[in-house]
């Protein structure tokens, strides 16, 4: 099923990045587009973790939502739609949202993909991942924005006009923790101050394709 794959990037490439261990944290929004992306890109052995559950408000936006799984657990639908793609992938997912209480049984990973809205989390994450040596990428907010050409790659401390990123820089920086972890933002301002988020596919499905295919890059090099 990768032939055409192959031809595009040459079989030793695939077949480096086919078993590579890849954790995925969040799978609505931008995570499921990182999902769709890795297992069509060969990716055989994730790990998913999301605790949440499928809403109607999710069906605008989020790959794996449909009319016919409303309120079911994402994660359940995610390893069902893989599995829909690549019957012999080998996918994990545990109802969990990333805590103290089990970041230190995460394990290890050729990569970490912190696509999550939880700033809790994501410090949990990026502490892991630069105490064991693990790359890792965050997604930062796509909320209340629409334009695709403003989703960019860059480092944390040099972002802007993202609420979510301002909030993990400063407590990244009362923890002297380096500032310096690739992210995919936007760069767009906010198109509205409503507390309500407003949301359409644009950006987080460009956001999740974009980590998708800034790991991939990162496995071939190793």
């Amino acid at each position: 099923m990768y032939d055409r794959l192959i031809k595009l990037i040459g079989r030793e490439n695939f077949n480096n990045i086919k078993t590579k261990k890849i954790l995925l944290v969040g799978v609505g929004g931008v995570g499921g587009f990182v999902l769709e992306s890795l297992v069509r890109s060969g990716i055989s052995n994730i790990i998913i973790y999301d605790k949440d559950k499928i809403e109607l408000s999710n069906l605008n936006r989020q790959i794996i939502a449909n009319n016919t799984n409303i309120g079911k657990f994402k994660i359940d639908e995610a390893i069902k739609h893989a599995k829909q793609i690549n019957n012999q992938i080998k996918i994990i997912g545990y109802k969990e949202n990333i805590s103290s209480t089990n970041i230190n049984q995460l394990g290890n990973y050729d990569y970490i993909i912190d696509a999550c809205d939880d700033v809790k989390a994501k410090i949990l994450l990026i502490k892991y991942a630069l105490n064991n040596n693990i790359k890792i990428i965050s997604a930062l907010g796509t909320g209340k924005r629409f334009s695709t050409e403003n989703i960019i790659y860059t480092t944390l401390d040099k972002t802007k006009n993202d609420p979510l990123a301002k909030v993990l820089r400063s407590k990244l920086k009362k923890e002297n923790i380096s500032l310096k972890i690739p992210v995919v933002y936007s760069e767009e301002l906010p198109n509205n101050t409503e507390r309500d988020i407003s949301s359409c596919i644009f950006t987080p499905a460009i956001a999740g394709i974009k980590i998708a295919y800034y790991v991939l890059k990162e496995l071939q090099k190793k």
